[in-house]
Order: C-alpha cells, then sequence, then structure tokens
C-alpha cells in the first residue's frame, strides 16, 4: 500500500485511535474499584470529621480501610427518607452504602424545585453515639459545593460540620474547606424552623445571641451565598425528618444506645 495515499492516512488514523480507545478502556476498568473505593473513603472521612470523631488530616493520614473500619463500628444504621420524614429505605452500613457526590446532585434538582420535593430520596447517617449527620449540595461561585451537618440527638443542635468544593477561589471561596475557624463557627449553634431560614451565613457578621447563624467569609460573597442557599435548601427538605425531634420518629429503630443518648440529652 502506497503509505503517502490519503487512504492509508485514513486507515492508520483509524487504527490508532481504536487502539488508544481501547488501552483507555482497559485502564478504566481497571482503575475502576480503586477510584470508587477513594471516593467512598474520602465521602466517608468528610462525614466522620463533621459529627466530631477526628480531623480530615487524621483521616488521611490513618488510610482508606481505617476510615471504612471506623464507620462500620461506630454507624448504628444508615436510612433514606423523604421529604415528609418518613424513613423510604435502609442503607448497609456493613456495605457501606452511601450517597456520593454524584447522588446528591441528582437529588438537588427535587430539592430545589418545590413541584418534585416530594420525590427527594435523603440520607441519614446515625452514629452509635446518637449524632446524624446529613448532606447539603449547591452551587458555588465557580462549581459545586457540598458537605455535611452533624446533629445531636435533638436534631437541631449542631455538633460539627464540614464542606467541600470543586473549584472554589484559594484563599476566598476555598476557605469553606480549608479554614478549620470557619467550620468551627457552627459547632454549639442550632436549626431553627421558626425563622425564615432556618440556618443563617451573615454578611458583616451574625447578630450577637442569634443561635442559628454565623458570620460569613470575608471576600468570599458569592461562594458563601451558594453554601448559605445549599443549606437553607437542604434543611428545608429535611425538615420533616429533623422536627420529628428524634430519629426514631422517623420510622428507623434506633439502638439502644442511641435511644439512651438522646433520653439522657
Amino acid at each position: 500500500m502506497n503509505t503517502n495515499s490519503n487512504t492509508y492516512t485514513v486507515i492508520y488514523t483509524t487504527l490508532v485511535c481504536v487502539l488508544v480507545a481501547a488501552i483507555l478502556a482497559f485502564v478504566s476498568q481497571v482503575l475502576k474499584p480503586k477510584q470508587e473505593a477513594n471516593e467512598k473513603a474520602e465521602t466517608v472521612s468528610q462525614i466522620l470529621t463533621a459529627a466530631q470523631f477526628g480531623s480530615k488530616s487524621e483521616w488521611q493520614a490513618m488510610g482508606n480501610d481505617a476510615v471504612l473500619k471506623f464507620y462500620k463500628e461506630n454507624a448504628a444504621q444508615a436510612i433514606v427518607i423523604n421529604a415528609a420524614g418518613e424513613k423510604v429505605k435502609d442503607l448497609s452500613v456493613e456495605k457501606i452504602e452511601i450517597y456520593s457526590t454524584s447522588d446528591l446532585k441528582a437529588q438537588n434538582y427535587n430539592v430545589k424545585d418545590g413541584s418534585k420535593m416530594g420525590e427527594a430520596q435523603l440520607p441519614v447517617y446515625i452514629f452509635s453515639n446518637g449524632i446524624s449527620v446529613i448532606p447539603i449540595y449547591g452551587a458555588g461561585l465557580w462549581g459545586p459545593v457540598w458537605g455535611y451537618i452533624a446533629l445531636k440527638p435533638d436534631l437541631h443542635s449542631i455538633v460539627g460540620a464540614y464542606f467541600d468544593h470543586e473549584s472554589e477561589t484559594p484563599g476566598l471561596g476555598g476557605k469553606i474547606k480549608d479554614d478549620p475557624s470557619f467550620r468551627a463557627e457552627f459547632e454549639g449553634k442550632s436549626i431553627d424552623y421558626s425563622d425564615e431560614k432556618p440556618f443563617r451565613i451573615v454578611k458583616g457578621g451574625a447578630p450577637a445571641g442569634k443561635a442559628n447563624a454565623i458570620d460569613a467569609i470575608s471576600g468570599a460573597t458569592m461562594t458563601t451565598n451558594g453554601l448559605a442557599a445549599a443549606i437553607v435548601n437542604w434543611l428545608k427538605a429535611y425538615r420533616g425528618y429533623l422536627e420529628s425531634g428524634s430519629s426514631a420518629a422517623a420510622g428507623n429503630a434506633c439502638t439502644e444506645s442511641v435511644c439512651e443518648t438522646a433520653t439522657e440529652e
């Protein structure tokens, strides 16, 4: 075959493209289990950090296996609820069934659209010490933002929070993840459904004594607004569950240790 002909060029180019595509597909399949394991461990570490079981850096240092093992040993149960606060299904703790950021993104369409709120299916992670963790998801300045809020057994008092983002500006919007002092502001605060916004992030500083508000990040207005909107939207979706006042009220059987902790609180 004439190697200078157009036919040769087309055939050669096609074969190279097919070969490269086949190699990439093979590598993707080989690495997929590892990628999924990393994603699951990352999500679990964020949930555990919000619940104050340790810092994010500590979980990273421990490695995936230790993170997942701790979750299985300390999670009492994980459930999915609807907007009415009713349990829809269980998530296996043993198999570490959790909602990924892709799952949260899919549910965010239902959460934001009032007409589709009834279709929302929302995860709750309940630990043996009585702490429950719920996720949030929304849009920052440059991309999605998400995170987790941990609550005491009364389901209104905040234990801690953790947030992450895809592409917010380092040193500004990126502080929702990188600045521990911002996340620490959530500790000891509470959710208040008698307020138009059950939780507020206030530019210029939260009013003194307001239990459901914290200070915004200076210089990161758009990211802060996006995070605040995400928190409000998802808290409204969880209202039926959180206003029940206890994890058992949503139809899930709590463990003895969870119930005892709730009683003590």
